[in-house]
Order: C-alpha cells, then sequence, then structure tokens
C-alpha cells in the first residue's frame, strides 16, 4: 500500500547531504573526490565504554530570532556499518554530529523511529551543543539473538520535537550484523523483464528479498532531465546502458536494505559501481531520491528546486545518462532513484 510521500535524498556538502559524487578528469587520481552525507567512518576499535562528547557543556543562551537548525553527520565514532557482533551483545553506538546551524542545541535528542530496534529506547537525550560545535551522540542497544542483518533509524529532534534535517536526510541509523552472516556484494541486475508503460515487475532480489522495478520509471526521470537540459540550451544526455545497470543495481542494493546512501551495503562508491559495470569515467555524478508514493516528476521536482541536483542535471561536462529505480513495501522509503551520469 502507498503512503503519503516522504522524500529523502542526499545534497552537497555543507549543505551536507551529498547529492553529487565526482571523479576526477583525467589524469585520474587514486582517491576519489566526492562528498556524501556521512564522511568515511573511523577505524575506532569497538569498546563498550561510555564515549565522551565534545560538547558538554550546559548552555544557557537564549535562540536567535528565527534561527535555523541543520545537522551534519561527521562520522560513526564507534560500530561502523556492517560491524559483526556476538548474539544478545550490550552495545554501544556513538555518532558524531556537527551543529551546523544558527540555533543552540539545548534539551534536544534522538528518537528510534523504525526498522530494527535492538532494545533501544524510544529517545534518549543528548549533551547541548553551541552553533558550529561537534557533539558526540550514544545510544544502548542490544544485538538479536539469531543471524542476521539488523538496521535501525534513529531522528535528531529539538526541544520541541520537531526533526532537525541531516544535510536533507531526515534519518540516521545503526548497521550491523549478527552471528555468520556479511554483507551482500552485489552485481548488476539481471532477469529484470519489461512490461507495459507504468506497470512494475518482479524479479528476484538479492538474498530473500523481494522488490519491483518499472519498465517506464527510468525512461520518464531521463526524458525530464532532457527536457531541462534543452530549454537550457544544453545537449541531451545520451542513455547508457553500463550506467543504467549500475544505477539499477544501486536502487535494489538501497531498496532491500532500507538505505539511502551514495555508498552501498557492500562499501562501493559511485565510481567503483560504474567501472564495474564497464563505464570507464572521467568525470561522473549521483543523485538518489526515495520516498513512498514518489512518481518520477516527484524526484525531479525535487532534484530541481535543490541548487546542488539542479546543478548535476544542468552540468555541461556529462555526455550519459543512467536510471535506477526500486521499489521495497516494507522498506523505510518505499521508492528508490538513482541518476547516474558522467563522461568517458
Amino acid at each position: 500500500m502507498r503512503r503519503t510521500v516522504w522524500a529523502v535524498s542526499l545534497v552537497a556538502w555543507m549543505l551536507t547531504g551529498c547529492a553529487i559524487t565526482i571523479t576526477t578528469p583525467t589524469p585520474r587520481d587514486s582517491t576519489p573526490q566526492f562528498v556524501t552525507a556521512t564522511l568515511p567512518v573511523t577505524k575506532t576499535p569497538f569498546s563498550e565504554g561510555t564515549p565522551t562528547a565534545t560538547a558538554t557543556q550546559t548552555l544557557s543562551v537564549t535562540a536567535p530570532p528565527n534561527c535555523k537548525d541543520i545537522a551534519v553527520l561527521v562520522q560513526d565514532v564507534t560500530i561502523p556499518d556492517g560491524t559483526n557482533l556476538a548474539y544478545d551483545l550490550k552495545f554501544i553506538k556513538t555518532w558524531q554530529f556537527r551543529n551546523t546551524g544558527t540555533c543552540p542545541w539545548i534539551g534536544y535528542s534522538i528518537a528510534f523511529v523504525s526498522g530494527d530496534r535492538m532494545e533501544a529506547p524510544d529517545s534518549v537525550p543528548i549533551p547541548d551543543a553551541a552553533p558550529k560545535s561537534n557533539v558526540n551522540v550514544s545510544v544502548n542497544l542490544v544485538s538479536p539473538a539469531r543471524d542476521g542483518l539488523y538496521t535501525g533509524f534513529f531522528e535528531l529532534r529539538n526541544a520541541a520535537g520537531k526533526v532537525l534535517p541531516i544535510g536533507i536526510e531526515k534519518t540516521f541509523w545503526v548497521k550491523i550484523t549478527v552471528g555468520h552472516v556479511t554483507l551482500p556484494t552485489l552485481q548488476p541486475p539481471t532477469g529484470i523483464v519489461p512490461t507495459t508503460s507504468g506497470t512494475l515487475t518482479t524479479p528476484r532480489g538479492p538474498k530473500s528479498c523481494t522488490y519491483t522495478t518499472s519498465a517506464s520509471y527510468p525512461g520518464e526521470i531521463a526524458q525530464l532531465i532532457n527536457e531541462a537540459r534543452a530549454s537550457a540550451g544544453l545537449p541531451k544526455l545520451a542513455a547508457n546502458g553500463p550506467l543504467a545497470a549500475a544505477a539499477q543495481a544501486h536502487s535494489i542494493d538501497m531498496a532491500c536494505f532500507s538505505l539511502l546512501s551514495h555508498t552501498g551495503t557492500n562499501g562501493s562508491t559511485i565510481q567503483q559501481r560504474i567501472a564495474a559495470a564497464g563505464y570507464g569515467a572521467t568525470f561522473s555524478e549521483e543523485m538518489i531520491y526515495g520516498g513512498y508514493g514518489a512518481y518520477p516528476q516527484t524526484a525531479f521536482d525535487w532534484w530541481m528546486n535543490e541548487p546542488a541536483h539542479r546543478a548535476v542535471i544542468m552540468d555541461t561536462r556529462v555526455r550519459d545518462i543512467g536510471v535506477g529505480f526500486a521499489f521495497v513495501e516494507d522498506s523505510a522509503h518505499g521508492d528508490y532513484y538513482t541518476v547516474d551520469v558522467g563522461s568517458q
């Protein structure tokens, strides 16, 4: 059953959700140049000790009129995504956020909203944080008693209970494996059966995931993008098979694991995914979008109304495009779109 549109995507640093992932022009640098909603995970060893926040003072300041509440997820301090834990293990997940807005964080909290609870409380208070300061945010959890991949989603909320955007995302997560389970290495999808316009098919997905894909949505997205470029006097982008395969695989990956991220569940980047699909890029960018009931026009309108995404659509450096779409009914966001563009 489709629900009210719930839109999330990633935009560029600072703002910082980052909708763009960019490879360097020739000569290529061995270090990918990209920005992301979550900076590279630190390799801090797992510890059950209580993390120390970087901003623990009690603030006695008054929020300025019309101040802005914005957060950036800087890094995972403990338990990087995919950490394998023993059964029934008590652990502490800690994220580091930066208050990039102008409101002081006083009486703020994080709240569990969906996914695997892992005995998380409904909400946890966080240390006060002044604008432009960092703060560590922690929650006590317990790993499940059976093998599996588990993901719990949380929101950052102000004293009035309003959700703070993280870039333009609304949730962040803890993702662990328990027992004899590892994150899958996904390949470009096979077995997608074309159907009539607007209908969905149900090919077999990774593991036991049942997802649907659209025969028309990717083409509709590409057409909307090309119409916008033509209106601006820019050349249309050519449909590219390898880019489409990479985009489709990433949409399936996100849908099957309730994830909105430019990083795949196997740790892959856009550069690695399009290279594995056979696209030799000198330059590439990626946009993603998620939300129940999100039709192509919905995703396109959101991208066009956000400066960083609009810049991707209007980028004069790209020549090719590939679009992916996948839907999983009981996932966090329902519909998942990926747009990969690039030049060879």
